[in-house]
């Protein structure tokens, strides 16, 4: 799934990530010719630049052995890293790597849905849903991550046991791609410098205030695209800024 990769890449460049590069699975993709500053590399040659500021994986990665040697890898650099997606998955169907999750010394970061909450967890959605905090909470405190458990109300935890509970957002980001962008968001502002845990909020929210934006300005709601928001945080983090 290549389009989740280009989402979570553009967001990270139109949020003033400065330098992008994709590391992706086919080999026949070497341009977006949406945002050609997007650079490529191979995902093996990612992982070694030691010029990385922070890595995000997961979205569109897949679960092969080859996903899987790329995230045994990835856990073990010595950068920020943000997992989403089949990088969740591949966390849940091998506890294994649990180990290597653990003895990480830099911020770690993990952004699951529902879904990925209760396969984490060995849980079903309804346990999740039911108590979404302690969800949270206990993905954080068992991964040593910081942890956004994502839908309304996203919540946010970290290995200490605090949270945070998210107070941006629509129904009408319920839509696939979502969480590519938020994924490209986080990484971004930590490329910026951002602390992880701060960068991990202020995302969350400006994530869902993108939302919010798109929301209001259509004359039709309900319905948005993922790519309708990587325009709109730019706007919103001048304001912040200004």
């Amino acid at each position: 799934m290549v389009g989740a990769a280009l989402l979570a890449g553009r967001t990270a460049l139109k949020c003033g990530a400065g330098r992008v590069t994709l590391g992706v699975l086919d080999k026949t993709v070497a341009v977006d010719y949406v945002q050609p500053e997007v650079m490529f590399a191979s995902p093996e040659n990612l992982i070694r630049d030691g010029h990385l500021s922070v890595l995000a994986i997961g979205p569109g990665l897949g679960q092969s052995e080859w996903a899987y040697a790329l995230l045994e890898r990835a856990l073990a650099i010595s950068r920020p890293l943000v997992v989403d997606a089949d990088g969740l998955n591949l966390l849940a169907a091998h506890p294994e790597m649990r180990t290597l999750l653990k003895s990480r010394t830099h911020g770690t970061l993990l952004t699951p849905h529902p879904g990925e909450a209760a396969r984490l967890l060995g849980l079903g959605v309804k346990d999740i849903q039911a108590k979404r905090e302690e969800a949270a909470t206990e993905i954080a405190a068992s991964f040593h991550a910081m942890v956004v458990l994502k839908g309304a109300h996203s919540v946010i935890s970290r290995p200490d046991g605090t949270i945070s509970v998210n107070t941006s957002g629509c129904p009408a980001m319920a839509a696939a791609g979502m969480g590519d962008v938020l994924t490209g968001l986080i990484a971004g502002l930590i490329a910026q410098g951002v602390e992880p845990s701060r960068a991990l909020e202020s995302a969350v929210y400006l994530h869902g205030a993108a939302g919010e934006l798109v929301w209001k300005d259509r004359q039709q709601p309900p319905s948005i695209a993922a790519t309708d928001l990587i325009e709109v945080v730019p706007q919103l983090l001048s304001k912040a800024a200004a």
